[in-house]
């Protein structure tokens, strides 16, 4: 009965976008695997994994030059890599560190159907891809789950103990009470925990964030993003500035972490929305080879992220020092206009004294001709 009901709960619970965003292509001239219609980049390789449960998943891996992190990255319920692409360049930029993102059975160019148990399976060919392909490390990585993502991401984080960090981002606490019971696993997930959650989401409320913070083992600083939804959050300014201070947090040393740590009650005061986003270091990574002319002056700006059956959403296009020539100009402005406005306050308070002398002594100040 059990099998069954989880069965009927997979046709309501899985969304893959139809048709797929992406196609998968193989170069004629180097026999890469491309995704259509996006262009080959350098640092980015497509591949096609097999899993335990006999599906074969498309995955995409993107490189940062001398990352010390790996972020493994499970996407939301209605999208697929090809939705998720510009999203994950952006991160692995923004955050300077290799991710890697991968469709569930069923999903994209994925083969099979999607399922709780395929995803189990999934993500665990993901991971094996980084340890034996890239040679990452469990201590070097970071897993992902964005809401039904953070049913894998709990799965397997529970099974590697010396795991970096988990982040959870509009997590469920189960899946229509018989799917990816989260609510039970997160309590024996041994790394530092970041949840964040919008506080108008109305597909997966926020009191399924705030439930799954309080059992976490390792808190950390939790992001309420006021008036968020489920699919934008990336794009609050607070969204890659706690996401950054995250990732640095938990690349130090534990003593380090410990000794550094905030209070989780004492949430950092909001900067305006022009801090959020700082150009990224370049390369020091002397084999390298030398980017395309295309690649060399990469700007950090926010590409259109597609949710929910290409749902567009806005563009940043101010640069920083752009935006920190914008704000130094207004800085000058406001006080060259308090100057003004006190030079003309103490002209109003010399004629008021004026007056007040001429009312009170008018024939003095007549024979003084003021």
């Amino acid at each position: 009965m059990g099998g069954v009901t989880s069965s009927m709960a997979a046709k309501f619970a899985f969304f893959p976008p139809s048709p797929p965003a992406y196609k998968l292509i193989t170069d004629d001239a180097t026999g890469l695997l491309l995704l259509d219609p996006f262009p080959h980049r350098e640092n980015v390789e497509v591949l096609k994994l097999p899993t335990r449960r006999g599906t074969e998943i498309v995955a995409v891996y993107v490189r940062y030059p001398m990352a010390s992190s790996t972020l493994l990255y499970s996407h939301g319920n209605a999208a697929d890599i090809g939705q998720m692409y510009d999203l994950l360049l952006e991160l692995s930029i923004h955050l300077r560190l290799n991710i890697m993102g991968y469709d569930y059975s069923g999903y994209g160019q994925s083969t099979g159907k999607p399922s709780e148990q395929n995803t189990y399976a999934d993500i665990e060919a993901a991971y094996k891809c980084l340890e034996e392909s890239y040679g990452a490390k469990q201590e070097e990585i970071i897993l992902y789950g964005q809401s039904v993502g953070s049913g894998p991401t709990l799965d397997l984080a529970v099974r590697l103990p010396r795991l970096r960090a988990v982040v959870l981002h509009s997590p469920i606490l189960s899946g229509l009470r018989v799917m990816y019971p989260n609510i039970d696993k997160i309590p024996l997930v041994k790394c530092p925990v970041l949840i964040i959650h919008g506080t108008s989401d109305e597909v997966v409320d926020c009191s399924h964030g705030k439930q799954l913070w309080e059992l976490c083992e390792e808190k950390y600083e939790p992001l309420w993003l006021k008036g968020g939804n489920h699919c934008d959050l990336e794009l609050f300014p607070e969204y890659i500035r706690h996401l950054r201070k995250f990732v640095s947090t938990v690349e130090k040393s534990p003593s380090q972490r410990i000794s550094s740590r905030k209070s989780v009650d004492r949430p950092e005061h909001s900067r305006k929305s022009t801090d959020c986003f700082e150009v990224p270091r370049k390369s020091t990574d002397r084999r390298e080879k030398p980017r395309r002319s295309t690649d060399k002056s990469e700007k950090l700006k926010i590409h259109e992220y597609k949710f929910n059956h290409n749902d567009k959403l806005a563009k940043v296009r101010l640069s920083v020092e752009q935006m920190e020539r914008s704000r130094r100009s207004v800085e000058y402005h406001e006080k060259s206009r308090r100057s003004i406005d006190q030079q003309l306050e103490r002209a109003r308070k010399s004629v008021d004294w004026l007056d007040r002398i001429r009312a009170e002594f008018p024939h003095d100040i007549s024979e003084l001709n003021l």
